[in-house]
């Protein structure tokens, strides 16, 4: 009788999985448990991928697995599946897949019995100390006198002083302070009476009758903003939860978690939990522990999410489904919608794909069949849709960003007790420091990009690659003046303070919510009231409800006019009826008022006057005619080096395998210049591949890529693959 053989995915860039004979005498593996492997002089901690009986590898060189970590396995055998098929649609390495579907405690082979954290405590020769005026110290003594009041963990500490850390290991070195190991308690249920539920419109009730887990479908939930999106998925979640199922909410942004949680919470008698990348390890591990078994009954994340194991698996729901934020843009490159669908079709559960402005995609695909199509299309509660006014930039210039028709408007909103969102999707003070001697504007040392003015900090950033610098005040090239070019949330935020003094104002962009818990707060002062203009980037727009706005302002509605990439339109329309259907709830009309250059330009005509359905049928008509996606379907090979020659060297060879390679079926592009073509010090550039059939494609992809592999290129450049890629120029 052969042996077993494991199959075992290790955190490595390889396209392949590692070949190990079961430990002897141990349990019989199985899929899905994670083993410690040898490899080469270390020792690895892997999951296993598949088992098998025969192995090309010689007897001789096959060595055996150490331990089988657990007793049962940890990732399902649906969920190994689905990572097997991101693996190979993906063309990235496996190891590199299943390991971002666990939290890092995990993949570093801790026991998964729950969550644990390091935490300290004062001992008695540290009060003694304390007593005695030993310590002269000071952030030492702070800590102490914390420590005083209760073991502390690393969030508490940090909490005391930012130098924490030097300090406590100082202390444990003098035995004045204890480290130990703490489980975590479950995230149980709060014990309060739930929030009931408005009642549903005939639209919302037609949908909650629909999506039933016998119609194990791909739904697209398409409604207006405002029209109750979420009042569907928490009676469908509730329906769930009696039958003792679990359901998964993916959303785009981080942002949107803190209030998503807050009404699930006030609504479902069950454990919520949340997973996205603001959570430390702990806190991550502890959820995808408590989703993984069944404590949570509903968990609600961001795109990683979608990796969570389930332990009773019977709904999945992707809100703003059309949202970019839901593909990986860099190392396993992966669509968290799509793989929702294909996970919803392995576990034979509904997915529900929710949002105002779907993407061009999933309209393609739900109008041949594939996915149903639900529609919700009047706001809830029958508030009115808001009125929608253009403000011409050639007749009304604007200073400081804002023309006096706005200004006239915010005026208007605030004195009948309204709050006004103030949008413009673009962060720091201006985007640019011109020289008004030599014309020239203040760029980045490392990319092919502008520094971005951060008045406040006093900084010149750059947006792409991080590099910062005080503000010069001179230019660099002839000494002569500089000034700050365009504006940014910062600049307006100062101009609008000008105008209204009295008035509060809250600022959410990336700049603004570094720290962690900054957005739950922000939230809370807009929803309580206390700030009447809300100014942002795109973290304000998206899905939150903020029943109190009346006017939302538009600040520079051209930004996509005039974009180079194919979905630049359906990337402007979707801002603009997400952005405008902020204004406006429940009994309050609103309006929404749009500053442009270009008040006649076909795209806002049609907006304005066919609304997104009509938009996205010209636009589908448009991407048929010219064969882009949906109706074709595209990969990328990107590439990068400190070299432009060898950069181009690897991508001329590369694209001659491609053509020795290809059936003909599959059109080859480039190579060409990346849309930045130098950042982080490093030349970019990149290979197109469009083919009208997907098969036709992934065969070309699989072969050429395992030929890149093989070759001596693949060392010439950095490379990697992108499939279905959502950014092209």
């Amino acid at each position: 009788m052969n042996p077993t053989i494991l199959r075992v995915a290790l955190k490595a860039p390889l396209h392949e999985l590692y070949d190990y004979l079961a430990p002897a005498g141990g349990p019989e593996p199985v899929v899905g448990q994670r083993v410690s492997v040898p490899f080469g002089r270390s020792e690895r901690i892997g999951i296993i991928a598949a088992l098998a009986t025969t192995t090309p590898i010689a007897p001789e060189r096959l060595k055996a697995a150490k331990q089988i970590i657990d007793a049962v396995p940890l990732l399902d055998r649906p969920l190994v599946e689905l990572l097997n098929w991101a693996a190979a649609y993906y063309q990235h390495p496996p190891g590199e897949v299943f390991a971002a579907a666990l939290p890092v405690a995990l993949r570093k082979g801790q026991e998964a019995l729950g969550a644990s954290e390091a935490r300290w405590r004062i001992t008695d020769k540290g009060n003694a100390a304390l007593d005695a005026s030993a310590i002269k110290a000071p952030v030492q003594k702070q800590v102490l006198q914390a420590l005083q009041s209760g073991e502390h963990n690393s969030t508490a500490l940090a909490a005391v002083h930012d130098g924490w850390q030097r300090a406590v290991r100082e202390l444990q070195k003098k035995t004045f302070v204890a480290k130990f190991t703490a489980e975590l308690p479950k995230v149980l249920p709060p014990d309060v009476p739930l929030k009931t539920g408005p009642q549903l419109n005939a639209d919302q009730q037609q949908a909650v009758d629909q999506i039933t887990p016998a119609n194990s479908k791909t739904w697209l939930l398409d409604g207006v903003t405002g029209s109750g999106k979420t009042e569907v998925y928490l009676r469908l979640i509730e329906q769930q939860l009696d039958a003792g199922k679990q359901t998964l909410v993916v959303v785009p942004e981080i942002g949107l978690t803190p209030q998503l949680v807050s009404r699930f919470r006030e609504r479902l008698a069950a454990t919520v939990v949340v997973m996205h990348s603001n959570l430390n390890d702990t806190e991550r591990t502890q959820a995808w522990l408590d989703a993984s078994d069944g404590t949570a009954g509903v968990i609600i994340g961001t795109r990683s999410a979608i990796f969570t194991a389930l332990n009773q698996p019977g709904l999945i729901v992707i809100d703003e489904e059309h949202d970019a934020s839901l593909k990986q843009q860099e190392g396993f490159r992966y669509s968290a919608r799509d793989l929702a669908v294909v996970r919803g079709k392995k576990l034979k559960i509904p997915v529900i794909l929710g949002s105002a402005t779907p993407s061009f995609e999933t309209l393609a695909n739900a109008t041949v069949g594939r996915y149903e199509r639900l529609r919700l299309p009047i706001r809830a509660g029958g508030a009115s849709q808001p009125e929608v006014n253009l403000i011409d930039l050639q007749r009304y210039p604007a200073t400081d960003g804002l023309t006096q028709p706005m200004i006239d408007a915010i005026g208007r909103h605030l004195g009948n007790n309204g709050q006004v969102l103030i949008y413009l999707n673009r962060r720091g003070f201006a985007p640019t420091l011109f020289c008004s001697n030599c014309c020239s504007c203040v760029e980045c040392r490392r990319c092919d990009a502008r520094l971005v003015v951060h008045q406040q900090r006093n900084l010149a950033v750059c947006h792409h690659c991080g590099f910062e610098s005080r503000l010069p005040d001179v230019c660099p090239e002839c000494s002569g003046e500089l000034l700050p070019l365009g504006q940014g949330t910062e600049r307006i935020e100062t101009a609008i303070k000008n105008l209204f003094p009295e008035e509060t104002i809250v600022r959410l962009d990336r700049d603004s919510t570094r720290r962690k818990g900054s957005i739950e707060q922000h939230l809370e002062i807009i929803r309580g009231g206390h700030a009447r203009i809300l100014l942002g980037t795109q973290m304000l727009t998206k899905g939150h409800d903020f029943p109190n706005v009346t006017l939302v302002c538009v600040l520079d509605a051209d930004q996509g006019l005039f974009g180079t990439d194919f979905r630049s339109g359906e990337r402007l329309a979707q801002n603009f009826i997400q952005v405008s259907g902020r204004a406006g709830r429940a009994d309050r009309s609103g309006e929404v008022w749009i500053q442009t250059l270009y008040p006649e330009h076909p795209q806002l005509q049609t907006l304005l006057n066919k609304g997104y359905a009509g938009y996205a049928e010209e636009g589908l008509a448009e991407r048929q005619a010219t064969a882009w996606p949906p109706y074709s379907h595209l990969a990328l090979l990107r590439a990068e080096s400190s070299s432009k020659d060898t950069l181009y060297q690897f991508l001329t060879a590369a694209r001659g395998l491609a053509d020795q390679i290809n059936p003909g079926s599959v059109r080859i592009l480039g190579p060409a210049s990346a849309p930045m073509e130098r950042r982080s010090g490093r030349w970019r550039a990149q290979i197109l591949l469009q083919a009208e059939h997907r098969p036709a494609l992934q065969a070309l992809l699989t072969s050429w890529r395992q030929h890149l592999v093989e070759s001596s290129l693949s060392r010439k450049a950095r490379w990697s693959i992108d499939v279905d890629p959502i950014e092209l120029f």
